[in-house]
């Protein structure tokens, strides 16, 4: 067993507390289908939040979206502590979550907080404060309360029950690059909105992923040069870019694509942006270690990422 890992048999049994610190699921279906998923797995899933009550566009209130949280955290029981679904509503928790109380979570009971999208920022919030690691993948709703995505489901358990995980993808790209680093990132708009505060995690020589949904082409280029004007891209090793889908060309844009952003963003920085990472807004996504050491070998149009950590790790 590597250090940092769980005992694993043919199945270890999981307590997930599923909670909600954005928005709410207008189809009550997907929790009760997520929850017999686990079920099925013969784990115990426990909701920390009211699936039949929502707050303006919220999930809850503040003061009760942050209690679920801190609920969670405090409970030594839960080892998977699981998003609903992303939507917005965590930025506004942040300057009142107990982050120590989340890390104390992470290294004493090695509790795996996980989410995407809107959970960005607490992950990058958790980083940021303290370095303990945070888990960038499915979330309840969105990714067990359909169909179940292989891919997505023996990442995630592997990454819930191993200390190191491997990505391979294929990639457009040309180049040849062996790069090494802390592993960080999520959904780019998330990203850009902790530029100048305490939750952007200040990260040099690092490997960063982004991704995001429903954003035209050219707003993924202006969040990136923010990014880069903000000194933020130039001090990684790598740029690795997930999915950007939900979009519509205009005719205003002239063809102007994702392809086109890219190459003027790359333009600008001396980071190579590697494209093809199977993680986002998609079916297939990877489940990524906020804080991780991470290597990335890229050669031929294919992608290796090594990932490892230890949840106990200060």
């Amino acid at each position: 067993m590597r250090d940092g890992a769980f005992p694993v048999g043919t199945h270890a049994v999981e307590t997930v507390a599923i909670f909600a610190p954005g928005g709410y699921d207008s189809d009550p279906q997907r929790l009760a289908q997520a929850l017999r998923y686990f079920a099925a797995r013969g784990d115990r899933a426990l909701i920390r939040v009211d699936i039949e009550h929502s707050h303006e566009r919220f999930s809850g209130t503040d003061a009760e979206r942050l209690g679920w949280l801190h609920e969670v955290a405090a409970d030594p029981s839960i080892g998977i502590a699981m998003a609903l679904r992303g939507g917005y509503g965590a930025t506004r928790l942040l300057p009142h979550i107990d982050f120590d109380a989340l890390a104390t979570a992470v290294r004493r009971e090695r509790k795996r907080f996980v989410g995407h999208s809107d959970f960005t920022v607490i992950g990058c919030g958790l980083l940021a404060t303290s370095g303990a690691v945070s888990f960038a993948g499915p979330m309840a709703s969105y990714d067990f309360g359909g169909a179940v995505n292989r891919y997505t489901e023996a990442q995630f358990w592997r990454a819930m029950h191993e200390a190191a995980v491997d990505v391979a993808f294929d990639t457009p790209h040309t180049g040849r690059h062996r790069v090494e680093g802390t592993l960080w990132g999520g959904n780019l708009a998330m990203l850009c909105s902790l530029i100048g505060t305490p939750w952007m995690p200040a990260v040099d020589g690092g490997i960063l992923f982004i991704e995001d949904i429903n954003e035209q082409p050219y707003r993924i280029e202006r969040m990136m040069l923010q990014l880069q004007q903000a000194g933020v891209l130039d001090r990684q090793e790598m740029i690795l870019c997930g999915d950007f889908s939900g979009f519509r060309i205009a005719p205003y844009d002239n063809g102007y694509g994702i392809a086109e952003a890219m190459a003027y963003v790359q333009s600008t920085t001396r980071v190579p942006l590697v494209s093809g990472l199977p993680f986002g807004h998609c079916p297939a996504k990877a489940t990524l270690a906020m804080g991780a050491v991470a290597r990335v070998e890229v050669a031929d149009g294919r992608v290796r990422l090594q990932q490892h950590w230890d949840l106990s790790a200060i």
